[in-house]
């Protein structure tokens, strides 16, 4: 039994990689703004992530599940925004508000693994 190699653990480390991904493209974007013709780009990670996620088929009926594992993220041009005069596609407002998001997902995750190191730290002291 191992207790950081867990489908847990990897999941959580998965997550926090993808989130560090979107925190340096959403950085890039903000350190773009006013370049020309720049285009802004996103992080594509949540799809990956839920893949990753194992769910068991209870019947013959049920969809089956992929538990392919898969650790490659993407970054992407955004095509759903508008251009602004000098060709430069990045919206600050979208972007603030994109990190702030972010922020708070990628604490969420750094709290969910300590939770598991307090657990781990607590059984290893005797329940003390």
């Amino acid at each position: 039994m191992s207790l950081f190699s867990g489908s847990v653990m990897k999941n959580l480390e998965m997550a926090l990689d993808g989130s560090a991904l979107k925190q340096k493209t959403i950085s890039n974007n903000l350190a773009n703004v006013d370049t020309p013709g720049y285009k802004a780009k996103e992080t594509v990670f949540n799809q990956e992530f839920k893949k990753s996620l194992h769910a068991y088929r209870t019947d013959q009926r049920h969809f089956s599940f992929g538990t392919e594992s898969s650790s490659s993220f993407s970054v992407r041009e955004k095509t759903n925004t508008v251009m602004n005069h000098n060709g430069n596609n990045v919206d600050v407002d979208k972007e603030m508000a994109e990190l702030a998001k972010n922020q708070l997902y990628y604490q969420t995750l750094v709290q969910r693994i300590n939770g598991k190191f307090n657990s781990i730290k607590m059984v290893v002291k005797g329940g003390r």
